[in-house]
Formats: structure tokens, C-alpha cells, sequence
């Protein structure tokens, strides 16, 4: 009978494996919207991305049941924020200060980790980092190790880091799906 139960278990189970996204909302724009020059020449051009396509992409692709956006804290921008939790995002903020242009700078990276290496890792079975940076590479052999990495989105090829390298069964390039998720008018 406890065979039986088990195999019921592990089948169920297999029915739906909890999948959540952390996002670095940062490196996601900055990655699929900036111009790369290389030697003054252009090598990469910018594209505007569709945060409610992205959401509805995650939702189709890899049935990602939470995806949580890690993005900068900025008073101004209450309607964004709510657009985005309307979309289906989970947001979690990170306070701003201004750098010395006067520019909000909010640097994400510590609590996308902190949510995906405790607070949430036990509420998923596989995890989709959202970032080419390679910031992240600790946390990716952490969750590798436990059997819980699943993807690495990356925004562009031409902006990845190559701390990313030991991670390529695991890398999608967000570039080849562009027109499922970029924003137009």
C-alpha cells in the first residue's frame, strides 16, 4: 500500500511541478532595450519589451505559477507598479537612492537571492532566473546543486556575462522569442 501511495504521490506530483521566475527587472529592460555599440560600431539594437506578452510568455512556455519582479522602489511610479501586478507580477521592491547624476539606483541582485535561496525555496520545485548577469552565479550553482534550476532567461547574447558559461543546458535567449513578448504600438 505504501508503494502504491508513493507512485500516486510522485505522479500527482509530476502533474504539476511549482515553478516560479525571479526576475531582475533591470537587467531584463536595460537588456532587451539598449543599444550595444562595440568599437563605435552598432552590434546590438534595442527593442521595447512587453511586460503583460513577458508574464503571459512565462505562463505558456514554462508554466511558471509565480513570478516574482525584482525591481527598484520609486514613488513616482505607483500606476507602473500596479500595471504590473495587474499583468501578474509578484513585486518585490528594493529602496532607491540617487546616484551622483541624480539618477534612482536601486540594485536588486541581494533579494532576488535571498528569495529564491530562502524565502520561497521551499514553496517551489524549479526556478527561472531572469538575468544575464553574472551576479547570479552563486545562486545558480546553489539551486543546480539542489536540483532546482530549471532556465536561465537571458535578455541578449550581447550582454551576457560569462560567469553564465557552466550554465548553458540551462540558458534561453529571450532574443528568439522576441516576437511573442515586444511591446508595439
Amino acid at each position: 500500500m505504501t508503494e502504491i501511495k508513493n507512485q500516486t504521490i510522485s505522479k500527482e506530483r509530476r502533474k504539476h511541478i511549482k515553478t516560479y521566475a525571479f526576475i531582475d527587472s533591470q537587467n531584463l529592460n536595460l537588456g532587451t532595450s539598449k543599444d550595444i555599440y562595440k568599437n563605435r560600431k552598432l552590434i546590438y539594437k534595442g527593442w521595447k519589451l512587453d511586460f503583460k506578452k513577458f508574464r503571459k510568455y512565462l505562463t505558456d512556455k514554462f508554466r511558471v505559477d509565480k513570478a516574482f519582479l525584482f525591481i527598484g522602489y520609486i514613488p513616482k511610479n505607483k500606476a507602473l507598479y500596479k500595471k504590473l501586478t495587474s499583468y501578474g507580477y509578484e513585486l518585490v521592491y528594493k529602496p532607491t537612492v540617487m546616484d551622483d547624476k541624480g539618477k534612482p539606483k536601486g540594485n536588486v541582485d541581494a533579494e532576488l537571492v535571498l528569495h529564491a535561496a530562502a524565502i520561497e525555496f521551499f514553496n517551489y520545485d524549479q526556478a527561472i532566473i531572469v538575468s544575464g548577469d553574472g551576479d547570479f552565479h552563486c545562486l545558480h550553482e546553489y539551486l543546480e546543486k539542489k536540483k532546482k534550476l530549471f532556465k536561465i532567461i537571458v535578455p541578449n547574447r550581447k550582454s551576457e556575462s560569462s560567469l553564465l558559461t557552466p550554465f548553458q543546458e540551462y540558458k534561453i535567449f529571450l532574443i528568439r522569442d522576441r516576437e511573442k513578448v515586444e511591446w508595439k504600438p
